[in-house]
Parts: C-alpha cells; structure tokens; sequence
C-alpha cells in the first residue's frame, strides 16, 4: 500500500513557521519555549502564525517545564486551553499526561480529549517516559487518540530502531507514529531504510546570532550555559533536505 509521507515541524515563533514552511513541512507543532523542551504558546503567537503561513497547526498543550504529573490546577488549566485553542481555529492538540506509576492518566487524558472535540489528537512524548510503551500505545487507541509521537524511548530515534519498528507493528495502521527527536537527514535516510515510518518530526534549528549591539557582560537573562543573544530558530535548508528524502522515497513507490 502507497505511503502518505509527512513531515511536521516544531515552531515556537513566527519567523520558524516561514521557514518551515519555506522547507516544505506539512504541518506546525506550535509551541513556546523550545528551549525547555516546549511549552503551551500564547494565543497571539497562534493567531500571527496562522495569519503568516497556510499549514495545518497543531498546538502543544503542556503548562509547564517538566515532569507530566499533573495537578488538579493544571488539569483545570490544560482543559481550558485546549478548549480555547480550538475555538480559535487550531486543527489539532497535542497532549499527554501520566500517573505517578508511570502509566497514562486516563481520566485526565479522557477529559482533554471531551475539549479537544473532533479536533486530530497526538499523544506527546510522555510516551517515552511511560513505564511500559506497549500497554500505554493500546490504551491511546482505545481513547481515540489520532498520532503518537516517540523517540522509540531512546534519546534519538536513530537510537530506537528496533523499538520504532515495533512500535510501527504495534500500531497495525490504527494509530500513527510520528518520529521525533534527532530528526535530520541523516536520520531520515536511515529511518526510511529501516524501518516502515512514513511520518517525521523535526524542529531544524540552527542559533542565530542576537541583533543586539550592546550586551552587558556584568548581567545575564538566559539559562544556566546559554546566552540570550543566541536565537534558536528553524532552517529552512534542513526541512527542505528532509522533504526531498519523503518525495524521492514517495516517487519510488509511485507504480
């Protein structure tokens, strides 16, 4: 059967969702905070996206920095942003949330996905720091959950073939996996190659240099080891050498 090949950027500005669209992405994850791993973007970084570009916009749904337990207050805060999210417009959420056994909190997950309505859901990568992937990739299917986004619970996803394959076999087409973490080229080849993943997930970020002229050396406003004059932002040169690789692999297989 003829593969739809996709491929999905992570975004947390405006000037990133030009260049992934300028590389030829799919679809947006939006988010803030890229720099911490994503966190939920404010509504009027989405309304600017939305007016800059023509993808579809997933939008991530995390209040915070990280672990994925959550409390009652950040239940209440996640459902409303979810719900707010798609009466703005967005086409899809991307949630997750786990219990202190490691296992997928499924009340919580059934009520964000009540919000989220007939909006397409991808299960984040609490995923990968679920106890058991197998039983936590049954239980999304079962919930209703569109994507499952993983690194196969490895650092890359280059790191997990074998587990992405089984993932892949796991799935039998009734929930997609979408691979994410250390998606570039490189990895891409080798992913096709393989394994059966038709479905990328990358951010393509190069740092680029603040346009700051003065710069105080005695105060510092980045993290521990980073500096606030390095901008993180996608490279449109990366996406488009990922979406040649999905184009040349969907020609192949053209009859």
């Amino acid at each position: 059967m003829k593969k739809n090949y996709l491929l999905e950027c992570c975004v947390d500005s405006v000037e990133s969702a030009i260049c992934a669209k300028e590389g030829g992405a799919d679809r947006l994850e939006l988010c803030a905070n890229l720099v911490i791993g994503g966190t939920t973007p404010g509504m009027a970084l989405f309304e600017e996206v939305r007016n800059a570009v023509d993808l579809k916009i997933h939008v991530l749904i995390r209040p915070r920095f990280g672990d994925f337990l959550y409390s009652p207050y950040e239940e209440e805060i996640i459902c409303k942003e979810i719900a707010a999210f798609a009466h703005a417009g967005a086409d899809g959420v991307v949630i997750g949330s786990l219990l202190p056994d490691g296992s997928l909190h499924i009340r919580q997950l059934e009520r964000f996905l009540d919000r989220a309505g007939g909006l397409s859901v991808t299960l984040h990568r609490a995923f990968d720091m679920c106890r058991d992937p197998f039983w936590a990739l049954d239980q999304a299917k079962r919930l209703g959950i569109d994507t499952i986004l993983t690194s196969g619970q490895a650092p890359a996803c280059i790191d997990a073939i074998d587990r992405m394959k089984q993932l892949c076999s796991a799935a039998k087409g009734d929930i997609a996996i979408l691979a994410g973490a250390g998606i570039n080229e490189g990895a891409v080849k080798q992913l096709l190659q393989e394994t059966d993943l038709s479905a990328f997930h990358m951010s393509g970020k190069i740092i680029r240099n603040s346009g700051m002229l003065y710069r105080n050396p005695a105060v510092s406003m980045g993290l521990p080891g980073m500096s606030e004059y390095d901008i993180w932002q996608t490279d449109a040169a990366q996406v488009r050498a990922v979406r040649r690789l999905l184009d040349e692999a969907a020609r192949c297989e053209m009859p």
